[in-house]
């Protein structure tokens, strides 16, 4: 009998399908970058039916692509003739603790229902993207997500107490807890957390929770160069107020407001950047103190051109919209080259001035769009192809462009994956720019938990 046989014996009806139709939407990339095949694609709804998966495929030497939300960017969620090990039907929140400010989610669970949870008992689940709507725990934790709350909170590392998950064994690890201090050997939920499935299946986690601002100021200011946008992040620190800093050039609005239905460009004037800037705080009144405050004394040292302080809820969520459909409205390009990167904060405006030259120079008259956290370093450094330009021949330029730019993330000591992971599409880019010991370490961990290979085996390393 052959091993996808035994899957779909072994397998309630509901946690598996080969139907070409259903499997269609779940292999292929939302751009269209990346367009698999699966001959099977598994739907679990336990852990203990993930393990019965992983037991037969180890046995019948089948390889295995794990997929949440299939939101990835990076080509590693993405199968090419392995089983698909889907998440999406492990969705259970299956404690909340207001004590211990934790919650356990099962992978499948979307960050947006984890969302709803925390606030249902008055706390805060910090991670916020704009995919939150359909991307997963699982995923988010797999791939170390970011988002537009880690200047104050931290990466997804930081917001987990520990895992569950399905080793290549077929063994289930229980890192689920909410101890604050446990120093009983190595954090072995760490391996996890970034591994892009490489090392086992994400089933659940616990998370930490914290509690909501009593109010949340939004404003939104234009400003003529990047390095305005950096001095006046400096600027806005209050304590422990300011919890998200984000950047979007002119071109960035321009295609949201062109090309998104119903968004608007808020400003009468044009400016060559804008920055949209959240200070959460007790009170209605505290924000507009110092909203008020910082933005005056911002005005005063020419940091800034204009400014919007929200007035409303309406207003607030219109404004971030503008920041969220960043990435949607870059479809409109035509062909885009895509690079996640982070950069030491105060070498910024340096790096792009040099990113902007470098790029043009592969190809004259392409639109680089350059957005995203600025208060943590992490720039989503977009290339978009020439206006009229063919698309495939402008993406035949992929690989040049991001090793003109990963060339100068090395120079300034940043990173070539910032928050979307490496997939496929930076795993060559990996092994030769990381540091030697760290790729022999990363392999040593892969060999010993997945001999095999088993788990998700074309990503990463």
């Amino acid at each position: 009998m052959s091993g996808l046989k035994k899957l779909k014996n072994a397998l309630p009806e509901a946690s598996w399908t080969d139907d070409k139709q259903l499997i269609a939407p779940w292999v292929v990339e939302w751009r269209d970058k990346y367009q698999g095949n699966t001959p099977l694609m598994v739907m679990p709804s336990s852990s203990g039916e993930v393990q019965t998966i992983v037991n037969i495929c180890r046995n019948q030497r089948l390889k295995i692509v794990p997929q949440g939300g299939n939101t990835g960017l990076v080509g590693g969620n993405t199968p090419y003739g392995e089983v698909l090990l889907s998440t999406r039907r492990m969705n259970r929140v299956r404690d909340i603790n207001p004590v211990t400010n934790s919650l356990i989610a099962e992978a499948g669970t979307t960050l947006l229902s984890v969302q709803e949870a925390a606030a249902s008992i008055d706390r805060k689940f910090p991670l916020s993207l704009a995919s939150e709507g359909s991307c997963t725990i699982g995923g988010n934790l797999s791939t170390n997500a970011g988002g537009v709350h880690v200047l104050k909170y931290g990466t997804a590392r930081d917001l987990v107490f520990g895992v569950e998950a399905v080793l290549p064994s077929g063994e289930i690890f229980n890192g689920l807890t909410n101890l604050r201090k446990d120093n009983t050997g190595y954090d072995l939920s760490r391996l996890f957390l970034g591994a892009e499935g490489t090392l086992g299946i994400i089933t659940a986690a616990s998370l930490k929770l914290f509690p909501r601002a009593g109010h949340v100021q939004r404003v939104m200011v234009g400003l003529e160069t990047i390095a305005d946008a950096i001095s006046l992040l400096d600027h806005c620190r209050a304590g422990n107020a300011l919890s998200m800093f984000e950047v979007m050039p002119r071109i960035g609005l321009e295609l949201v407001t062109r090309h998104i239905p119903d968004q608007k460009d808020p400003f009468e004037d044009v400016y060559p950047w804008y920055a949209l800037i959240d200070w959460e705080v007790g009170d209605e009144a505290m924000g507009r103190a110092i909203s008020e405050d910082k933005l005056m004394g911002a005005s005063q040292e020419g940091l800034i051109e204009d400014a919007i302080i929200a007035q409303s809820e309406t207003q607030a969520v219109s404004l971030l919209a503008l920041r969220e459909n960043m990435s949607a409205g870059q479809k409109f390009l035509g062909g885009s080259v895509k690079l996640d990167i982070t950069i030491p904060i105060d070498r910024i405006s340096e790096f792009l001035c040099e990113a902007d030259q470098a790029v043009e120079k592969i190809v004259p008259a392409c639109r680089p769009v350059a957005f995203g956290h600025l208060g943590d370093g992490n720039i989503h450094y977009n290339v978009g192809a020439p206006e009229n330009a063919a698309t495939e021949e402008f993406l035949s330029n992929w690989q040049k462009i991001s090793d003109a730019v990963f060339d100068l993330v090395d120079k300034y000591q940043g990173s070539i994956s910032a928050e979307h992971g490496i997939g496929t599409m930076k795993k060559d880019d990996l092994a030769k720019r990381a540091d030697p010991a760290k790729i022999k370490m990363m392999r040593a961990i892969k060999q010993s938990l997945d001999p095999d290979n088993m788990m998700n085996p074309r990503v990463m390393i």
